[in-house]
């Protein structure tokens, strides 16, 4: 199981793009909302409706966990205690993490990429304290894969696949999306 982490104004090519690439592959995916209503509204007003909550009782730790972009998502889930304590649990348990644009500036903020090689936004690049900014449009290190932005969703759903399945399963969805 995959979870894609949504607060209000996250970038809604950076969540759905994976989420539907990912279930081309055959990964689960579901769209956890970080607050207690299932509504969320994306930075250029789609509203989606979330699967769940990070407030179920039952929430299980996910294989995956994506953090999309979009200044206000990133900035919801950085006031959400919820949606750290998840990140963190993921961490901890060694989890894959994907996080695009603006979200890797979170998990810096978080003391959670020490060391790791990261891209993100970059305009946001100087906001990777503790990592170190690579210029790729998608950068896997261990269980982090990180991207630089809405432009390059495709290319971060593609690392992740390869991560979550194989290479041969990203090229599948890739040929299956790409002429």
């Amino acid at each position: 199981m995959t979870y894609v982490l949504l607060g209000n104004g996250f970038e809604e090519v950076e969540a759905i793009v994976p989420a539907d690439f990912l279930n081309r592959a055959g990964i689960e995916v579901k769209l956890v909302s970080i607050y207690p209503d299932l509504t969320v509204e994306g930075s250029h007003g789609v509203k989606v409706t979330a699967d769940t909550t990070v407030y179920a009782a039952d929430l299980p730790l996910p294989e995956a966990l994506i953090l999309p972009g979009g200044m206000g998502g990133v900035g919801e889930m950085r006031n959400s205690e919820p949606a750290k304590k998840l990140i963190r649990d993921c961490a901890s348990a060694d989890k894959l993490i994907g996080a695009i644009c603006a979200a890797p500036t979170l998990l810096s903020e978080m003391g959670l990429i020490k060391g790791r090689i990261v891209t993100c936004f970059p305009d946001l690049k100087d906001r990777i304290t503790d990592g170190i900014w690579e210029n790729s449009q998608a950068v896997t290190d261990g269980k982090l894969v990180t991207s630089r932005a809405a432009g390059t969703a495709s290319q971060f759903a593609f690392a992740l696949i390869r991560e979550l399945k194989d290479q041969e399963t990203a090229d599948k969805i890739r040929r299956s999306v790409w002429f």
